[in-house]
């Protein structure tokens, strides 16, 4: 999603700028010489290191695969690279880079998550009361995206947050666990976020929150984030 999204630098909102400039869209297919394996039911019926990966403004991140490569299953030529097509996502059941179970779309070599523990201040309030208001937070940097705070369970008012039944997955940092304040009656859903078993890049963050900013009153000591996006993590019910 890097290139192509949030503030990359083949998005519609870049946060740089090209030297001489650049106008239109472009799209960027380079080889991606790691194993790629697509499985349908027991059959593993592509089984490659001759991959392309392709980045499209507008499209997800997808890989490209030799005509020869593909067998049955259905396919998009790309105009730009003669001879190779791409697969829609959901023709197959299963699909692995180098062993590792994929969700949504192929990890991007472009995307970097970074952890760094901070004294960046934090204080999130849901109807008049305070759930987080400390200096004792992680910074989290992740390409083309807003930075983010995460804190610690302890630094939280965590009597006040019950665990919701929305979950989501992202292919840099794991699967979401999201949370609803409850003041009184009153109920916010999926106000914050976690982590409990995060991807490898992301250990740092393991069982801490963050907090949704539409949703609580958020004041977070960060830097300028003009030209970044939302996260592109897909929500969905559990």
């Amino acid at each position: 999603m890097s290139l192509v999204a949030g503030s990359g630098p083949l998005s519609a909102d870049r946060a740089g700028q090209f030297t001489p400039p650049v106008d239109g869209d472009l799209v960027y297919i380079e080889p991606h010489p790691r194993r790629i394996q697509a499985i349908v039911g027991d059959r593993t019926l592509i089984d490659t290191e001759r991959a392309l990966m392709v980045h499209r403004r507008g499209s997800p991140l997808s890989y490209a695969f030799a005509v020869d490569e593909v067998g049955d299953l259905p396919a998009t030529a790309v105009p730009e690279a003669p001879g190779f097509v791409v697969v829609p996502w959901t023709a197959v059941d299963t699909w692995l880079e180098e062993g590792r179970p994929l969700v949504h779309y192929p990890p991007n070599p472009y995307h970097r998550v970074d952890c760094r523990p901070t004294e960046r201040g934090l204080r999130v309030d849901v109807a008049g009361s305070t759930l987080v208001d400390t200096v004792n937070t992680v910074i989290l940097f992740e390409t083309a995206l807003a930075p983010r705070l995460y804190v610690s369970p302890t630094e939280v008012r965590t009597d006040l947050l019950r665990r919701s039944d929305t979950s989501s997955y992202c292919n840099y940092k794991g699967y979401t666990t999201y949370w609803s304040a409850a003041i009184g009656d009153l109920v916010v859903d999926d106000v914050a976020w976690s982590y409990e078993d995060p991807l490898p890049e992301s250990l740092p963050i393991r069982g801490m929150l963050s907090f949704d900013e539409t949703k609580a009153d958020v004041l977070a000591e960060l830097p300028e984030s003009a030209g970044y996006s939302d996260c592109g993590c897909q929500v969905r019910p559990t």
